[in-house]
This record gives C-alpha cells, structure tokens and sequence, in this order.
C-alpha cells in the first residue's frame, strides 16, 4: 500500500494531496463500507492522535466529518482539521528532507474503527531511491524482558550531552524503587509515591504531567527523545504493572488506546499493542552501565 502525492508545489491551491494505491482487501472494503475513516499517525514514538480522515473514492467530507456522497474518484488522505496533510506530518515526525514526495508507503492496521497508519518507505519527486523509514517496536518500552533501542540511543545521547546525569538519576529512581520493595518495611506506601521519580525522568527526556483523579493517572505527559519532535502521551502510575486492568480500554470514545504504564516493577503478562511500559526496576538495574 503507498501514498501518492497530487498537486506538487501548489499550496496556493491548498497544498498537495495523498491518494491512496494498492490498498489490501480488507483495508479497501472496511473503507468504502464506511465512506471516512479517522487516521492514526504512528509516529517513532507510537501512535499519535491525528485530524486525518481516510475517505473514500465516492464520499467526501461533510458537516462534522461524516461521509456525504462524493465523486473525487480516488481513496486518499485528507486534512480534516490537521493544519497540514499526510505527508508533511510525517515529513515532521520522523525528521525527513525537504521536497515533493512522490510516494509514501505505508501500513495499515483497523483498530476500534480507526486506521493506524505506519509510514514504511518515501521516495521523494527529485529523487531515484526509495528510503526505509525507521520502526521501532514499543518505543518507549523499558523493562528487564525488553529495552526499546530509541531509549538506549536517548540514554547515550543525554550522557554525551551532560556527563554524569544519567548515572545519577538511575540511582535516584533505584532509590524510589527501593522503597517498594517488600524487605524495606516502609507501612503504607502508596502508588503515587512513585511520583518521586518525575524528576530523574525529565533528565531523561520522559516530563510526567499533573497528577489527576480521573481517566489516567497523568494525561499531558511529554517525551521527546533524540532529534524528534516533542510527544504526548497519557500515563497510568502503578506500583505493579498486572493492576493495569479497566484501564487497557480507552476513556473516551474520540481516544486512542495508547498509553503509558510507569510501574516499579513489571508484571503484566499480556500487555494490549499499543501500552508502553516504564519499568523503573528496570532503569534502576541499567545503572551499571554508566559505572565510571
């Protein structure tokens, strides 16, 4: 499946647009079964809320972005109410050099009436080769059974920049730790003493938003890793990551089912697809690594 891009150099005339070619069965018939679609981006991070709606060949966008009938002739990817298109989000997300893109490949994965949508390769106009786009699986996954490269690339890339920083941190999160632990004795601690954390976290590029009592623990969490943009994501604070039940099904019905789970120990078995772990037992032991 790839993204063709219409209309070159014509942002006087709205700017480009992306038809969509070679679409899989499924993809094609889910899509002109429903006429529009909402798109998830995902992002090197992981999958991102968007204002993109896939439309159909016969159907437009009418009034609150539901289908009307329509005759473009081409499925595609259109705005909505995203203030710029397909291809220059992701030109944006994933850092990519300037210019007219002639295709974009891609995947894409139907989860609870939404297209998440995963850029595979680009090919710009004035180019002959075609470039992979780099995926990583559970990007911002640390724990003892998984170490997500992204966070190992961001550790040695904070540690260049500010030698020592990241030593001192993993020992300030394995102090937190330490205090949950069952030997240290400590009567009634709470989940929220993990909040302690918040602090070593943001060295490490992981900012923890305003804790709140309803839907997930701390909904404007921000992350921003290496060269990429700035991500937002919602995050649940569990001393155990198995107590991440009722909350595996999103909040809300306009929500994505992405989140974060930041946990002092992980032992949830079957964590859904897009559920991130944090396991900070996990950043506590990779101290090692940064022995002097």
């Amino acid at each position: 499946m790839h993204l063709q891009q219409t209309k070159r150099g014509s942002l006087a005339t709205g700017g480009p647009q992306y038809y969509f070619h070679d679409l899989t069965d499924p993809v094609k018939v889910y899509l002109r079964e429903k006429g529009v679609v909402p798109v998830a981006l995902i992002t090197p991070y992981g999958a991102t809320k968007s204002y993109f709606f896939a439309v159909s060949r016969d159907s437009k966008l009418g009034k609150g972005q539901k289908p009307v009938p329509g005759q473009v002739g081409h499925d595609r990817i259109q705005q909505g109410h995203a203030g710029q298109s397909i291809g220059e989000a992701i030109r944006h997300w994933y850092n990519l050099p300037r210019g007219d893109f002639e295709r974009i490949d891609v995947d894409i994965e139907i989860i609870e009436d939404v297209f998440y949508v995963t850029p595979l390769y680009y090919k710009l106009a004035e180019g002959r080769k075609q470039y992979p786009i780099r995926r990583i699986p559970n990007a911002l996954t640390f724990t003892h059974h998984y170490i997500s490269p992204l966070w190992l690339e961001q550790l040695s890339e904070v540690e260049r920049h500010s030698k020592g920083i990241v030593r001192w941190s993993l020992e300030e999160i394995c102090r937190v730790v330490a205090d949950h632990r069952p030997q240290s004795k400590i009567p009634h601690v709470q989940e929220p003493d993990l909040l302690r954390a918040s602090g070593p976290l943001a060295h490490l590029g992981v900012k923890l938003g305003a804790y709140v009592g309803k839907g997930y623990d701390c909904v404007a969490t921000v992350l921003q890793f290496l060269q990429y943009p700035v991500y937002t994501v919602p995050v649940e604070i569990k001393k155990r990551s198995r107590d991440f039940e009722y909350q595996e099904k999103k909040y809300g019905k306009e929500e994505l089912s992405r989140a974060l789970v930041l946990c002092a120990f992980h032992d949830h078995e079957v964590m859904p697809k897009h559920i991130d772990v944090i396991e900070l037992d996990a950043l506590c032991e990779h101290a090692r690594h940064f022995d002097l």
